[in-house]
């Protein structure tokens, strides 16, 4: 069924060509009509004339005759082949291709609107992965991280799992953790060495380590990989964290005057219905009047974003604050006071935030921490000015791969403030409604990581 199709596509370029050419149409018509050779000829076969005399002799013409039809024949079998090849070269490119044949312009996109509209963009997916891929670690823990991430992409691949190359990159990252253990160990704070110990054994000989993930693989099974993955994964994270007691870079100075969080927070909120109807009720259980959702907080990539809302949460300003849901978004309505911070973006590759500066996601500028991620965190602007974030706004972003490019990057990336993701109750944010409402919000980790500005 495929050479058909592939000629089929043969016929339509040879339109195209035509089109484009209206005297090759007029110098093939001359040719078919004066030559029967050529007229049997397909349009892609090559033609063979040969002018004789007005009256050739009886010999002319057995030769003629011989060699018209040598020349015939040669050329139809040769003809058959290269159409043949030609078929199977286009199936072959139909298939790799994402775009179909008659859209070959799209392929002159340029390198700085592909981000948007490629879809083999790799952004994080998951709010767990994206706080995963921020954290400021070691480069040989980066390196083991990486290695393990790329199995996640390897098992999307449908049908037959290519199980060779994950066992390789789990050989590659168990032997930089075997080799570079001195210098993983090394790189943890000397109050905190003991527990990372404790942690780098379980990441090689634990249950959920990488031997165990290995044996996972060379089993050949996809369920147990992937459960054996989240567990490395985790325990790499664990370690990560460790490495990164506060962050890799100087606040400028005149940003010290704003609260800031040096690290890693989690905020609960308790949400509740304010019409007194009750969410969906969770596995076996019954239907809730409130809802419990937590948020993990991101110093490393927005330190004084995440800083001004953990002090907002402690402060109370949250605390009976009431909700609408617009178009993709949860927002909060609280009218509390709070620091007009300059918008903060981390842009991924790079040591410390941009402020007050939108990312051009079409120049291929990305953020650490994406908004394109369902259950994202993030401040509303200022209604004074979009280089601030607002002082207590904050949103809950509802990601709709619908509503994205093909990429599947909201076409509101790099443009806001995002400080964090939604890990626990993201099945709940659906069911918000306008005047819904935050009964209680709290700082339940990371309070000796809010560092409060100096009063002068």
């Amino acid at each position: 069924m495929a050479f058909p199709l592939s000629s089929a596509f043969i016929s339509h370029k040879a339109s195209i060509a035509t089109s484009l050419n209206p005297s090759l149409t007029q110098q093939r018509s001359h040719l078919f009509q004066s030559n029967p050779t050529c007229r049997k000829s397909a349009l892609f076969r090559p033609t063979f004339c040969c002018i004789f005399p007005k009256s050739p002799s009886t010999d002319v013409n057995r030769k003629h005759k011989i060699l018209s039809n040598f020349c015939a024949s040669t050329l139809k079998d040769g003809a058959k082949r290269f159409e043949s090849t030609i078929a199977v070269i286009l199936f072959f490119v139909q298939i790799a291709s994402p775009l179909p044949f008659t859209a070959w312009n799209s392929l002159s996109i340029s390198s700085a609107e592909a981000v948007l509209y490629s879809p083999d963009t790799k952004v994080p997916r998951t709010g767990e992965l994206a706080l995963r891929k921020a954290i400021p670690a070691n480069t040989n823990m980066k390196t083991i991280q990486d290695s393990l991430e790329d199995i996640s992409y390897l098992l999307r691949i449908p049908q037959r799992k290519p199980f060779g190359t994950m066992e390789g990159n789990v050989k590659k990252a168990l032997k930089i953790a075997v080799d570079d253990k001195d210098s993983i160990i090394a790189s943890i704070p000397a109050d905190l060495r003991e527990k990372g110990s404790e942690l780098y054994d379980s990441l090689i000989d634990g249950k959920g380590g990488l031997k165990t993930l290995l044996e996972c693989i060379k089993d050949k099974d996809p369920d147990k990989v992937s459960v054996g993955l989240a567990s490395s994964l985790d325990a790499v994270a664990q370690l990560e964290l460790l490495q990164a007691p506060g962050l890799s870079f100087l606040l400028p100075q005149q940003y010290l005057k704003y609260p800031r969080l040096t690290g890693r927070g989690i905020v609960e909120l308790v949400i509740e219905k304010g019409d007194g109807a009750t969410f969906s009720p969770e596995a076996g259980g019954e239907s809730r009047k409130t809802a419990t959702i937590q948020v993990v907080l991101d110093g490393y990539s927005a330190p004084l974003t995440a800083g001004n809302f953990a002090k907002l949460v402690v402060d109370g300003a949250y605390n009976g604050v009431k909700l609408s849901c617009i178009n993709q978004a949860i927002l909060s309505d609280s009218k509390n006071s709070g620091y007009s911070v300059p918008l903060e973006i981390m842009p991924s590759g790079q040591f410390e935030p941009l402020y007050k500066t939108t990312l051009s996601v079409q120049d291929g500028e990305l953020p650490v921490l994406p908004l394109s991620v369902y259950g994202a965190v993030a401040m509303a602007h200022s209604d004074v000015s979009e280089e601030y974030s607002s002082p207590y706004q904050f949103f809950f972003y509802l990601y709709d791969k619908r509503s994205a490019g093909l990429g599947g990057l909201s076409f509101d990336e790099g443009q806001f403030s995002v400080f964090g993701y939604t890990t626990v109750g993201r099945e709940t944010l659906p069911e918000i409604k306008t005047g819904d409402l935050i009964r209680s919000a709290k700082l339940v980790e990371g309070q000796d990581r809010l560092v409060f500005p100096v009063e002068s």
